[in-house]
């Protein structure tokens, strides 16, 4: 009987190792602010001139960066997700590239670390709206 309840112990116990794969998400930067129609149509220019934010869904700048675009405008950009347990990881391409540090910007084959300003974004690629 003891060896029964043993038994039964760990099979309960160790069923949510087993079993919980299903549960795991992977993570994913939160962006919360609202987008202009300026830094929409910034994005759109951005990801069509093959710019590139190589980021880390942990990373406060990262964050704070996707913010003064905005979540509409965010999802229009060519983000890379970095951290191996981000959603969609592209951690080897992180990798080639060389990423030291978060965010990144790949702008016309030259990489460029830190927050960077919409200005500052759109003097960089020859955006002019």
């Amino acid at each position: 009987m003891k060896r029964l309840l043993i038994l039964l112990f760990v099979i309960l116990t160790s069923t949510n190792d087993l079993f919980s794969s299903h549960l795991y998400k992977p993570r994913e930067l939160i962006v919360t602010s609202e987008s202009t129609k300026d830094t929409i149509k910034l994005a759109k220019y951005l990801k069509d001139r093959g710019v590139v934010k190589y980021s880390a869904y942990w990373c406060p700048n990262c964050l704070n960066q996707s913010e003064l675009f905005g979540r509409q405008a965010y999802k229009e950009l060519n983000v890379v997700e970095c951290a191996n347990d981000g959603k969609n990881s592209q951690t080897q391409l992180c990798i080639d590239k060389k990423i030291k540090g978060f965010p990144s910007w790949e702008i016309n084959g030259k990489i460029i670390l830190g927050v960077l300003t919409l200005k500052e974004l759109s003097t960089l690629t020859g955006y002019d709206n």
